[in-house]
């Protein structure tokens, strides 16, 4: 299977896009097709062995929209992408803007007329049946035109949608103003009843709507644009001894790159040399600038604040962390969310349904005036005033915004859908290492048994964990670096996941872990008598020492013989207590999960707010989905918050899963949401940001069908005409996506703080 993205010209509604969608997915060899309207593209999976990119092209033109294929080779940065789309879409508002112009011209004497009728003011050049032709005409057929076309390929291919409205009564209002004017006998001395100016204002307003629209759209996608314009287009590189300047697309995996203060990292990279700040707020949400030395990563697009530092290329082109969020928020707002079914169903019906509204109104007009005038404008009243484009922009403007919205701060969402369900979550489960703690433990007690050297079975201790990237094994390691400990290598290791390590250190069995390992591998945790005298309680009073205050506790064992204990503390976020008071106060039960014991969960728990009930200690990595599934067996949407590879199945059980993107790469991929910066003041945020997005979505669609549902009656009981109700149509898709724009101006929920615990 074969994944490509089309950039589509000309879709005028919902019906466009559902027409396009429905034929693609009938093609053989497609697996799925979602086209979203507001984001004017076509994602599309397909077998690559049946079709090719030219074959879905072919398609689409078939039914009058023009393509413009995304080819990845031309656009190796996002930078270029999005310089190529703003191209072709300045073009198009630029050919909205000339053609609203030129009907404009044309349509203003018409409407002059229409009005000095009305005043009974005469004049007679204006009222001429052959100038209000010759103006009329060009608009109908030249202007116009667009909307015939697409009418008839869509007629041809079983749809029908806003421009067979807008060609069916502006239509019907032209050859009955051609028939009276130049067909019909009239009383001498009388004016005949010409509606040319309804046509022709018809069309100018509908291509003002839609010029309004096209420059509201464009302001859609400003987040996703302000982030792929972080990408600088210079980088300096030293290549065979000298400096020098090449755009950003030239740089390859393994150059030296050179970035001096206040200049943007041109890709990603480990820094070589030299100390810095640099400002990742574009990144991450996060506002501190990061202190940056030799070992640390880099970000492309991030800023360079005070130092010089150079670097080594690892990451370029799409493979950059700044390409990879333009496409994780570009796929996403492609998406689309459950609650859109609801519009699509409508629109699917809704263009049938309003013609037969304009026939049984023309009819019960003829009938009960005789006269076909009044007929024939409430008909045509009915036709333009009823446009699924408003049903079609409602869910996607939005999504669009919030989506960007989320990626400024920091928060990548995958779709549409998963943004929906986050709005509806009571529940979050925070796994408690990495993600309410730092995830960074340090070692604070090492007690040495009875019998031992305290240099020598910590040693072998570090030695074994030198091949683990548990935290807790990385602490152990850290500490013996900082006592410079000269470390074994295992010459075997084995990762017991939940539990510990073993290996095998010059011929001696090394055991690293909990007491539930020491005694799964009949390691009694004590000490026998002989062996200076250490009785069982004295161990066990070290151990409850140490867990009271918070630390987790791990043993060591040598050939099957406990040799010492190590005390880790990990130190909990600033915000952790904040933000959970927060979620508490939003009506979020916070819940925390984690695999250590039941004392160190509870003091941790304490020092955040979170209350014993809601505390689950002792959970094994493959229990945490176990506990996610009894929280939704009791009825809550539950969000599961982890870092670490022990938390993917959690995320993938939980109605929404959200990753740390301080964790791992399986947890980021499974989970639905990723907070960039590993903040929990993100997560309030992620929530504030989906309920809001989820309330605008609902706002648009209630007025986009409290809008027909008022319109079309209004319009058939002879209330509105033409020109009245085709301002209308053409503005109440301005107003969806106006209404959209205001999410730009959400501003982050404010954290409550929460007293320190003693």
């Amino acid at each position: 299977m074969a994944g490509q993205t089309f950039k589509i010209t000309g879709m005028s509604c919902a019906n466009c896009a559902i027409r396009i969608e429905h034929t693609l997915g009938k093609k053989q060899g497609v697996r799925s097709a979602r086209v979203n309207l507001a984001m004017e593209n076509a994602v599309v999976e397909y077998d690559k062995t049946l079709l090719s990119p030219g074959d879905l092209i072919n398609t689409i033109e078939s039914l009058g929209y023009g393509v413009i294929r995304e080819i990845e080779s031309q656009f190796s940065t996002p930078a270029g992408k999005i310089d190529h789309e703003k191209e072709v879409r300045e073009k198009e508002i630029l050919k909205l803007k000339h053609r609203f112009i030129f009907s404009l011209v044309l349509s203003f004497p018409l409407f002059a007329a229409m009005v000095l009728s009305v005043l009974r003011i005469p004049v007679q050049l204006l009222h001429n049946p052959w100038l209000q032709l010759s103006l009329a005409t060009p608009v109908q057929f030249f202007i116009g035109g667009r909307f015939y076309k697409k009418a008839y390929l869509a007629l041809k291919s079983g749809g029908a949608g806003m421009d067979m409205l807008v060609s069916i009564g502006t239509s019907a209002a032209y050859f009955f103003s051609l028939y009276n004017g130049f067909f019909k006998k009239i009383p001498h001395h009388s004016h005949p009843e010409l509606y040319f100016e309804a046509s022709a204002i018809i069309i100018t307003l509908v291509l003002l709507g839609k010029y309004l629209e096209a420059k509201a759209k464009g302001k859609t996608s400003e987040a996703i644009k302000k982030i792929i314009g972080l990408q600088p287009r210079q980088a300096r590189v030293v290549r065979d001894g000298y400096e020098m300047d090449i755009t950003v697309e030239k740089v390859v995996v393994g150059d030296r790159v050179l970035v001096r203060p206040g200049e943007k990292i041109a890709v990603d990279g480990t820094v070589l040399e030299g100390n810095s700040a640099v400002d990742e707020s574009m990144i991450t949400g996060e506002s501190i600038p990061v202190e940056k030395s030799a070992g640390n990563r880099v970000i492309g697009g991030t800023i360079n604040k005070n130092g010089t530092l150079g670097f080594v290329a690892e990451k370029v082109g799409k493979d950059t962390v700044l390409a990879h969020i333009v496409k994780i928020v570009e796929e996403a707002q492609g998406s689309r969310a459950p609650i859109q079914e609801l519009a699509d169903k409508v629109a699917r019906v809704f263009v049938p349904a309003v013609v037969s509204t304009a026939l049984i109104t023309f009819f019960s007009w003829l009938i009960v005036t005789g006269k076909i005038s009044t007929a024939l404008i409430s008909a045509v009243s009915v036709l333009v005033i009823a446009c699924p484009c408003a049903l079609g922009l409602a869910t996607p403007t939005a999504l669009i915004i919030g989506l960007g919205k989320g990626a400024e701060n920091g928060i990548l969402i995958k779709s549409g859908e998963s943004l929906e369900r986050a709005s509806k979550i009571d529940a979050v489960v925070l796994d408690k290492t990495g993600t309410i703690t730092r995830g960074k433990p340090a070692v604070t007690d090492a007690v040495t048994l009875p019998g031992l050297d305290n240099t020598d079975w910590f040693t072998l201790a570090a030695g074994a964990e030198k091949r683990s990237e548990h935290p807790l094994g990385t602490a152990i390691v850290n500490k013996a670096k900082e006592e410079n400990l000269e470390l074994p290598e295992p010459t075997e290791f084995f990762a017991i996941p939940g539990k510990g390590i073993s290996a095998v250190i010059r011929g001696k069995n090394i055991l690293v872990g909990t007491q539930k390992l020491m005694m799964e591998r009949g390691i009694e945790v004590k000490v026998e008598a002989e062996a200076g005298g250490m009785a069982l309680d004295m161990v066990n009073e070290i151990k409850t020492e140490l867990e009271n205050s918070g630390k987790t506790i791990m043993y060591t064992a040598i050939n099957d013989r406990l040799a010492g204990i190590v005390g880790v503390a990990d130190t909990v976020k600033e915000d952790s207590a904040d933000a959970i008071k927060t979620l508490q106060k939003m009506g979020i039960k916070t819940y925390m999960i984690t695999g250590d014991n039941y004392r160190t969960a509870q003091y941790i728990g304490n020092l955040v707010g979170i209350p014993g009930k809601y505390i689950m200690s002792n959970v094994m990595p493959e229990h945490k989905a176990e506990e996610i599934k009894k929280l939704q067996e009791k009825g809550s949407m539950v969000a599961m918050v982890g870092d670490g590879i022990n938390d993917a199945p959690a995320l993938a059980a939980a109605n929404v899963g959200i990753a740390v993107g301080t964790g791992t790469d399986i947890a980021i991929e499974t989970a639905d949401m990723t907070l960039m910066n590993g903040n929990l003041s993100t997560l309030i945020t992620a929530f504030h940001l989906s309920r809001k997005t989820m309330v605008k979505i609902k706002q648009n669609l209630f007025w986009a069908f409290i809008y027909n549902i008022v319109g079309i009656p209004f319009a058939a009981a002879g209330f509105l005409s033409p020109i009245i109700a085709s301002a209308a149509m053409a503005f109440s898709s301005v107003s969806v996506v106006s209404n959209s724009l205001r999410l730009k101006r959400l501003k982050k929920i404010k954290i409550i703080p929460q007293p320190p615990h003693i």
